[in-house]
């Protein structure tokens, strides 16, 4: 299954900043990728806050990046602290949207179901159930199925107080948030930098993806 496809099996990023619902607990976490049969890759540290989210990287070849994701406002900003730049976008669109993969806000963990229809747009033959409780990394969860409207399947575990997905995964792909702390989260950390300047992108160029 191509990454695509996987995006809209697990609830990935497009049409997130629809639940109303803001996160109810500040926390931090470290985001890992997950794939069959080989090793955690492409460790990535999330902040979450009410209505905001903050996702900083790093590449092999020492460059960092950051997105910060605005729920009220549906836009998501990409740092360069090297240039002292950052990208606007609407949100699901942008160089950082696949970093993003399975990391969306919930509002009743015990019935998730209702905000995935309405997070993926789900099309009619595509399914979600709530399977029952789970521990994911020694927290209590609530795992669900939901099947894409190209008959795959996958699973996603909501953690009812953060209200706040801590594993997806499907045949192939998938991800988890590890080393989860809660706690007050600095503003600062989802603010732009006074210093920094806005990059605008070339026509034609405002839907651009990060590389697949």
């Amino acid at each position: 299954m191509n990454k695509r496809c996987t995006c809209s099996l697990i609830l990935l990023m497009i049409g997130i900043a629809t639940t109303a619902v803001f996160a109810q607990e500040d926390f931090s976490a470290t985001a890992v990728n997950l794939q069959a049969g080989k090793e955690p890759t492409r460790q990535s540290k999330v902040y979450v806050t009410k209505d905001k989210m903050r996702i900083e990287s790093s590449q092999p070849n020492g460059h960092a990046g950051a997105m910060i994701v605005n729920f009220s406002t549906q836009t998501s900003a990409v740092l360069m602290p090297e240039r002292k730049m950052y990208m606007e976008f609407p949100h699901g669109q942008g160089p950082g949207a696949s970093s993003m993969k399975g990391m969306f806000r919930i509002g009743n963990a015990d019935d998730a179901c209702g905000d995935w229809r309405r997070i993926t747009t789900a099309k009619p033959n595509t399914t979600c159930r709530k399977i029952g409780s789970d521990t994911v990394n020694g927290r209590s969860t609530v795992k669900y199925e939901a099947t894409g409207e190209n008959g795959k399947s996958g699973n996603f575990w909501i953690d009812p107080k953060l209200h706040f997905p801590i594993k997806w995964q499907d045949s192939e792909h998938g991800g988890e948030l590890q080393d989860i702390k809660e706690g007050s989260q600095p503003a600062s950390l989802f603010e732009i930098p006074s210093d920094y300047q806005k990059f605008q992108m070339p026509a034609g160029m405002g839907n651009m993806q990060h590389p697949q």
